[in-house]
């Protein structure tokens, strides 16, 4: 019986390149919290999962990597996945500020560093999803 490694380890791979794009982009925006004009950005990590595990004609999921996501642009954000190419460029949404400042900018440093922590627990809750089916698969070859 062939084993499939995708299909054992999940979503979890796909999610943790989305975490890991949008620590980038709340990165970028707290780098540019003085940026007179710049607009805060983020991922609509909902809509980039469910665009990761492609569904087919019956709403059953279907394989990973049956669906191509393309960019626009070269400069598009992406990650490389073993399913293929991952874009979050197209989940990249503008944020709505509570105050925006008289410059223009839309940076709240409070609210992008509490996004910014929320990000990082959950890419480290991802990471150690991985490393205990790592650790199964590691048993069950070994037999220890």
């Amino acid at each position: 019986m062939p084993f499939n490694l995708n299909a054992y380890l999940g979503i979890q791979p796909d999610a943790l390149q989305v975490f890991a794009q949008r620590a980038n982009v709340l990165a970028a925006n707290l780098a540019n919290a003085d940026t007179p004009g710049y607009k805060a950005r983020d991922i609509d990590f909902r809509a980039a999962l469910a665009a990761a595990e492609p569904q087919t004609p019956t709403g059953n999921t279907a394989a990973p990597g049956n669906v191509q996501m393309l960019t626009t642009n070269p400069l598009d954000v992406t990650a490389t996945s073993a399913a293929g190419t991952v874009s979050t460029a197209q989940f990249l949404k503008y944020r709505i500020p509570l105050a925006p400042s008289i410059d223009g900018n839309t940076v709240s440093s409070q609210l992008e560093e509490a996004k910014f922590a929320q990000n990082t627990v959950r890419y480290q809750a991802a990471l150690n999803f991985l490393e205990q089916r790592f650790r199964d698969l590691n048993t069950a070859i070994t037999g220890q």
